[in-house]
């Protein structure tokens, strides 16, 4: 089988007790990743001076858009409210081609900025983390990389994604496969060719839905293994113009300003109305309507209450399945298709650009593996409970263990040699979803009970970035050295999260949202990842906390 097996893939070993090099490279503050979050908090923390080191596992900067190339990968939030919005020579002088980009434009826009500020000389490449001790008598955390190399700081920041451990399907015999196999998540840098070949997609979430959609334009045959329908909308991209360009950049302010203020960071927010205080038609046409625009308002643009009342929500359901039964030929196929264990939005919406005509194709087979098993993956294909499939290739759209995945294939030790997995056996537990009791100067940008986790990503990066930079420069400017959440802070805010998420839907649905992953074992709980009390609730309670001195912190 031709997967690359990284050690994205694979078990890091556990030591049990930390090694300390004399030739460690030592440093204020060590940010582990190069995507968005890490190379922005590069940047504020190098304006206060600070020594910093950013180490990468990839060979370039990108992070999600580093990884994530597989076909038809792109945005699902509008360009021009995604990018960075710290420097308006930055927002004046990039054109953004389409609404919602596309991954090579996106990969290509993170490089250009990285270029732009100079941060690459700060980055350390093909680094990838192994260990990460907190060494209590000397009150710095020592980082093993996988190559043998050491580093020391004072501060270790997180910026590893929510999105970016990739996992394997729980079948049998993946490794016999011989012909070409991928995941999405760790898609090749080389083009890869669909041309007359006869390829399997597994999974139907958002990575698969925009993967097949791309792939049954040139499959000799594609043919999809699906076990849980999802429901998708249409992306209704379009191209910018140059009058919309010149438009969009006059209104940045606005933009940045409206992402701030809405619930999710996106340009959509929900309407004030009821599903059920409008007449039939009343509400149909509003649903005609966001079908029709473009990204995630028919998600987080809809009526308030169809995200956490059922009735209101099996209004939206019913309207979605009226479409796809419009849309899909054979009602046979449509019904597949049509999800049956949840509601519209309980879930992450997948996007789409005629994904549903996909299955209108002759070259194109669906299998629902919940009727017909898979039982293993073969040399040659894949073998259900009443079939033998053969394939030329293999895609693995199965998506990622979410949020705490990243952080549990690194040996992250806090006091007492405690492990950050061991402490977060039964669900996380963290104080704003920026730092842990027992592990001091540990901060996690975009981590379990983060506002940005259930976000436009950026704009929440941008957030946490932010407080982060100023929580050091509280602490330069106060000799200060150590800092760490008390246990009541700790668990105050996790109950916290847990309140504001229970009256959501997709509390009752298991998903990457409440930290199930059928495919890793213990992971078949539902616990609370996401902060679901909105990003402008989240902002107001963490500058509240900044003011009063960091309130709930010891500090040292």
């Amino acid at each position: 089988m031709s997967i690359k097996k990284d050690n994205d893939m694979s078990k890091l070993s556990q030591r049990t007790q930390t090694t300390r090099s004399p030739s460690a490279d030592q440093y204020d503050a060590i940010i582990i990743g190069a995507g968005m979050a890490g190379m922005y908090q590069l940047h504020l923390l190098r304006k206060l001076g600070l020594s910093v080191r950013v180490f990468e596992a990839g060979g370039d900067v990108g992070g999600t858009w580093y990884w994530n190339r597989y076909p038809g990968a792109r945005f699902d939030s509008e360009s021009y409210s995604y990018g960075y919005s710290f420097s308006e020579e930055l927002l004046q002088e990039w054109d953004w081609s389409e609404h919602f980009s596309a991954q090579p434009e996106t990969l290509t826009y993170l490089n250009y900025v990285a270029d732009k500020f100079g941060w690459r000389k700060d980055i350390q490449f093909n680094n990838r983390v192994q260990g990460a001790h907190y060494v209590e008598d000397g009150n710095f955390w020592e980082v093993e990389f996988e190559n043998g190399g050491r580093a020391r700081g004072r501060y270790l920041i997180t910026a590893i994604g929510p999105l970016s451990a990739p996992t394997m399907p729980a079948i049998d015999g993946v490794d016999d496969y011989q012909g070409e196999a991928y995941h999405t998540g760790l898609w090749p840098h080389v083009p890869v060719s669909f041309e007359d070949k006869r390829v399997a997609v597994i999974g139907t979430g958002a990575t698969g839905v925009q993967t097949i959609q791309e792939v049954a334009k040139k499959a000799g045959h594609l043919t999809v293994f699906q076990r849980t329908p999802n429901w998708c909308a249409p992306l209704n991209n379009s191209p910018i113009d140059d009058q919309t360009q010149t438009k969009i950049k006059a209104s940045y302010p606005e933009i940045f300003a409206r992402c701030k203020d809405t619930y999710t960071g996106f340009l959509h927010d929900s309407d004030r109305r009821h599903a059920l205080e409008v007449s039939l038609e009343e509400r149909e046409a509003f649903y005609e309507e966001l079908y029709a625009g473009p990204g995630f308002g028919i998600w987080v643009g809809n009526f308030r209450d169809v995200l956490v009342d059922q009735d209101a929500n099996d209004t939206i359901s019913e309207f979605v399945a009226k479409k796809i039964r419009e849309r899909v030929k054979a009602p046979e196929i449509a019904e597949k298709l049509i999800p049956t264990n949840h509601g519209f939005g309980t879930r992450r919406v997948p996007m789409e650009t005629n994904y549903y005509e996909v299955y209108n194709q002759k070259n194109v087979e669906l299998v629902d593996i919940r009727e017909t098993p898979i039982e293993r993956i073969t040399a040659s294909g894949i073998e259900t409970c009443d079939n033998n499939f053969e394939f030329d290739m293999i895609i693995y759209a199965t998506g990622f263990d979410a949020v705490t995945g990243a952080f549990d294939r690194i040996d992250i030790r806090g006091t007492g040699g405690q492990t950050l997995k061991d402490k977060w056996v039964d669900g996380p537990k963290t104080y704003l979803g920026l730092q842990i009791e027992g592990f001091p100067n540990l901060l996690t940008l975009v981590g379990p009970h983060n506002a940005a986790t259930f976000c436009n990503i950026p704009r929440c990066i941008e957030q946490n970035v932010e407080w982060v930079a100023d929580l050091m420069k509280y602490m330069r400017d106060g000799n200060h050295e150590r800092i760490v959440p008390t246990t009541a802070a700790e668990n105050a805010w996790t109950e916290h999260v847990y309140e504001s998420g229970q009256r959501m839907l997709f509390t009752k649905v298991d998903s990457w949202f409440m930290g199930v992953n059928q495919n890793v074992p213990g992971k078949q709980k539902r616990t609370f990842l996401i902060y679901a009390g909105g990003a402008p609730s989240y902002r107001e309670r963490c500058d509240e906390i900044a003011a009063d001195d960091y309130a709930g912190f010891e500090i040292s």
